[in-house]
């Protein structure tokens, strides 16, 4: 079946499904195997829960029993050649297909280290000023999210915004395959994904996957003219179409934090202007820039976007504050990484509290690099101006014995240090062990599940 065939069914469906639990009626469910399922299985149980059609795998098991089925069964399997590269192929069919007033849709591809997701809410959020906008929901942002996310875009809409992420070279340069964007945007790059990367350059070498697409298709790149690698990646790429933006470029400074003012203030060029946001960190900074700069350029006035950037509640465990009946949590546990960690410790350091505590998760697939990284962190734990610090996995383990041979003590600023092997330990400590009246910071990559502590907080 050729993808325009696929599209005409598409488009007499409700909309695109993977998982059969979730079948609501209508839908087209697309069978796809991972290292631990596979899709094929479920096909007909999506039928019968309602789907209009299932698109399976020519080589699975359910094609080979098509000839013993019904002519009404058979007639809405459709069988093709590799069912994440048929959702791949229809997913840039519709996005080609997409026409706002007799053009093509405009999409705004957005990758980077940290902060992708924050970005991403908060352009959407100042774009919807003006226009209706899809976006990734969440975090589905690797090779099937992203086809998901396309498939979203309706008659409705006039923008998307889609997120991209990456753990492996040639993973932004498939997904942009996908999604064509007519702009580009790259947060940052830091050291992360490590083990798929291989180093630092392998991470700016795939992130600037982005760059080389925009390149090639003389379209345009919102860059952050702050950030010393984002400008060397773009310099290396000559003829690349840029829209600066930054703190230090506009005239823009960060507020001190304070226990009256805990969420990011900036203060804009004009000096009359301050953005009251609802983020944790100085290092949502940049990530607010980016937005004001997307709006601005596509049209949205300053004080529209400025109002989108202050109602944005953020959620999902990123960059939220939340004061329990016992204390304060600055809760950034989604996920963790050399580059966010260092940003994170540092933001927490200037935060003035009369007992701080920091609850810190492994940050993994570092590779080789893991307990070097890990070293770093505890180190810098030790500059801080906190009363305790409690730490959570093996990675941690380890770089403490290497730092001082035991897995607790106190380091030589006062600092007590706790080691625990998983989160549900830690959440077991503090049950019997109550933290109270502490301002805490809680961080680390989404394996070590940290928000397993905050009930207990």
């Amino acid at each position: 079946m050729t993808i325009p065939e696929l599209y005409k069914i598409f488009k007499s469906c409700t909309g695109v499904a993977t998982d059969s639990r979730k079948i609501r009626g209508g839908e087209l469910f697309f069978a796809l195997k991972g290292e631990n399922f596979d899709g094929n299985r479920f096909a007909l149980t999506a039928l019968e829960a309602g789907a209009g059609y299932a698109v399976i795998d020519s080589n699975s098991e359910t094609a080979g029993q098509m000839y013993e089925m019904n002519q009404e069964t058979k007639s809405r399997l459709i069988p093709v050649e590799d069912t994440l590269k048929a959702l791949q192929d229809l997913a840039r069919w519709h996005r080609s297909m997409s026409f706002v007033g007799g053009k093509p849709i405009t999409v705004i591809g957005l990758t980077g280290t940290n902060g992708k997701t924050t970005t991403k809410e908060l352009v959407r959020a100042v774009l919807s000023v003006r226009y209706n906008v899809t976006a990734t929901e969440g975090n589905l942002n690797n090779s099937i999210g992203v086809p998901l996310s396309l498939l979203k875009i309706d008659e409705k809409s006039e923008m998307a915004v889609i997120e991209m992420g990456a753990s492996h070279p040639g993973d932004i340069k498939e997904l942009v395959s996908v999604c064509l964007p007519n702009f580009g945007l790259i947060t940052n790059v830091g050291k992360a994904h490590l083990l798929g990367f291989g180093s630092f350059e392998g991470v700016k070498k795939a992130k600037g996957e982005l760059y080389d697409y925009l390149q090639r298709t003389a379209d345009k790149a919102f860059i952050n003219a702050d950030n010393p690698d984002l400008c060397k990646m773009a310099e290396e790429r000559p003829d690349l179409q840029l829209i600066p933006y930054g703190l230090d470029l506009q005239g823009a400074s960060v507020l001190p934090v304070d226990e009256s003012h805990p969420y990011l203030r900036i203060r804009l060029k004009d000096g009359q202007s301050t953005i009251n946001t609802h983020l944790i960190g100085n290092y949502n900074a940049d990530n607010v820039m980016a937005a004001l700069a997307v709006g601005k350029y596509f049209g949205v006035g300053l004080a529209d976007a400025v109002k989108a950037v202050e109602d944005y509640i953020p959620g999902n465990n990123r960059s939220q504050l939340l004061r329990t009946e016992n204390n304060t949590l600055i809760i950034d546990a989604y996920n963790a990484n050399p580059t966010s960690m260092s940003a994170a410790l540092e933001n927490f350091g200037k935060i003035n509290a009369p007992c701080k505590t920091l609850m810190l998760g492994d940050m993994l697939e570092l590779g080789d690099d893991s307990v070097a990284e890990h070293v770093k962190i505890l180190e810098k734990v030790k500059g801080l101006n906190a009363d305790t610090a409690f730490f959570v996995g093996n990675e941690f383990g380890k770089a403490a014995g290497m730092l001082q041979g035991s897995m607790s003590g106190t380091a030589d600023n006062g600092i007590k240090m706790k080691f625990f092997r998983t989160s549900e330990e830690l959440a077991d400590h503090i049950a019997a062990n109550p933290v109270k009246n502490n301002t805490i910071l809680i961080k680390g990559s989404r394996g070590t599940r940290m928000e397993m502590v905050i009930g207990k907080l």
